[in-house]
């Protein structure tokens, strides 16, 4: 479906601006060309705190500068993370207004999905991605995301778009105003599956240095599954330390009548707002759309400063759970799709980019924009 950004600024009116996952558009993908020569390396810096700044006050310097390109026709196919689905959206959005020829979808199945079911198996323009594709990895026979892109000959380009932070967010009703790294492992994490009431975790999150008290309550888990990116940048930033301390997979805790997961971050909100001693997470720009549903909790990454999550503590490193955001476009597409390179151009602008944070998100700093419009420029076919 179309999600309209009038309609979605309207409704919130304030700072952060963000709209529901999903897009719209005509389905039908264009056909599959020979790749370029070009290539591109999965990025190592996934989970890298945000650097401060704003996009480039100059003109762009990719293709289509700050004004809408005109005269493209064809579609553009776009599948992958919830989270920057919105962003996707809303530059499919704009640039469709000026090009009535000019069609597109915009999936939100999670960052695992949109890569293994349909990026890197030929079957998209674009993924959207909430974390940086899986590189290669010497200890496991699993294939991996990039593996399986050069085993179908996607050939990409991995560009950065901008930040999101991850909220930890409860009921309204829940007391609870603030939890640290170790409560959340005690509550959520790998050694968590018995844990039914909160006071269940206490033990655990002592032993691992916490002096929160958790109350006496009923625990109700509803966050992310194993599909999406933000379960992934959760766990490892969450979690991290502590599993690799503990011998333990950096994981949620195993799926449950506690633990109700979904890729749908509209699903989550709704969880977390119908039970009164709830938990769960999501991106910061749902979050703060739905504050008043939900309630958002200050978390302490280990140096005993609770922070709340907002745009100024994701941007200036103070807020623990941030993650950078990404667009990967499939250079062999592009170089049979000019829509698909128009399209790319235009998110890239001035123009374009500014959707990021006209719908909640955290932009980068000018000289981050540079960079990913350069990663663009010397692939583009």
């Amino acid at each position: 479906m179309r999600i309209s950004k009038t309609i979605a600024a309207s409704a919130i009116g304030i700072a952060l601006v963000a709209v529901a996952c999903g897009g719209g558009g005509a389905t039908t993908a264009p056909t599959a060309t020979t790749a370029p020569s070009a290539t591109s390396a999965p990025s190592d810096g996934a989970t890298d705190a945000p650097m401060t700044g704003a996009p480039s006050d100059s003109p762009s310097e990719t293709p289509g500068g700050g004004e809408i390109p005109t005269g493209v026709a064809g579609n553009v196919d776009i599948h992958g993370s919830s989270t920057v689905a919105p962003i996707s959206n809303a530059v499919a959005e704009d640039f469709a207004s000026a090009n009535p020829e000019f069609s597109y979808f915009v999936g939100d199945e999670g960052t695992g999905d949109g890569f293994e079911l349909f990026f890197c198996v030929d079957g998209s323009d674009i993924a959207d991605a909430s974390r940086a594709i899986r590189a290669a990895d010497p200890a496991t026979e699993d294939v991996e995301e990039s593996e399986l892109c050069e085993q179908n000959g996607v050939q990409w380009v991995e560009l950065k778009v901008a930040y999101d932070g991850l909220a930890v967010i409860t009921s309204p009703e829940n007391a609870i105003e603030c939890l640290n790294f170790a409560d959340l492992y005690a509550l959520m994490g790998p050694e968590s599956d018995a844990v039914a009431n909160w006071s269940d975790a206490q033990a655990l999150a002592t032993e691992l240095g916490s002096t929160t008290t958790l109350p006496d309550a009923a625990l109700s888990i509803t966050a992310p599954g194993d599909e999406s990116g933000t379960y992934d940048s959760f766990a490892e930033i969450v979690f991290g330390d502590f599993a690799e301390e503990r011998e333990q997979e950096e994981r949620l805790r195993t799926p449950s009548e506690i633990y109700v997961a979904s890729a749908n971050d509209n699903a989550i909100i709704q969880g977390v707002e119908g039970f009164p001693t709830s938990l769960g997470f999501v991106g910061l720009a749902y979050a703060l759309e739905n504050e008043g549903a939900v309630k958002i909790l200050g978390v302490d990454g280990g140096d005993g400063n609770c922070v709340v999550p907002s745009a100024e503590t994701v941007v200036d490193g103070t807020y623990p759970i941030a993650r950078p955001l990404f667009i990967y476009p499939n250079l062999g597409r592009a170089a049979g799709n000019p829509a698909l390179g128009a399209y790319v151009d235009f998110y890239l602008s001035d123009a374009g980019i500014a959707n990021a944070s006209e719908v909640g998100y955290v932009p980068l700093s000018a000289e981050e924009l540079s960079a990913t419009r350069s990663a663009w420029e010397e692939v583009r076919p």
